[in-house]
């Protein structure tokens, strides 16, 4: 094997154990995001239900993302602002495609919620990746 194929072998298990991880820790967040909606959903109606809802499911993907799946552990008040600009961008994704889905079928609530985080999910891995935690993994 040449140096060459053990680097790119390496990389590939890199790879596979970040979106391991990335999965469990959006699994943590998807959980704190459902309970927090179908909660608020006694009280509030869809959106604001929604939007608050994804609010609590992104502090903990923060957390989780920054120290675990990412690796990075120093403070940095340019990651956050950046992780906040991301999901600031994906919550009126996760809110619009909600919506969206609602208005065509307005009695399959837990499928807009799946819509909405699914579409959501996909754009905040590929932010975290390439733009909230890019500097130097560990």
């Amino acid at each position: 094997m040449t140096r060459k194929d053990h680097a790119e072998r390496h990389a590939g298990k890199r790879l596979a154990g970040e979106m391991a991880r990335f999965l469990a820790a959006g699994v943590s967040a998807v959980g704190t995001d459902c309970g927090t909606y179908y909660l608020l959903l006694r009280w509030w109606s869809h959106t604001p239900a929604k939007a608050a809802s994804f609010i609590a499911g992104s502090g903990v993907a923060y957390l989780i993302n920054k120290f675990w799946t990412f690796g990075r552990h120093e403070r940095s008040g340019s990651e956050a602002a950046r992780f906040a600009a991301l999901y600031l961008c994906t919550l009126g994704a996760n809110t619009l495609v909600n919506k969206l889905v609602l208005t065509l079928f307005p009695r399959l609530t837990f499928f807009a919620f799946l819509c909405a985080t699914g579409t959501s999910t996909v754009l905040n891995y590929a932010g975290m990746k390439f733009w909230v935690f890019a500097g130097e993994r560990r």
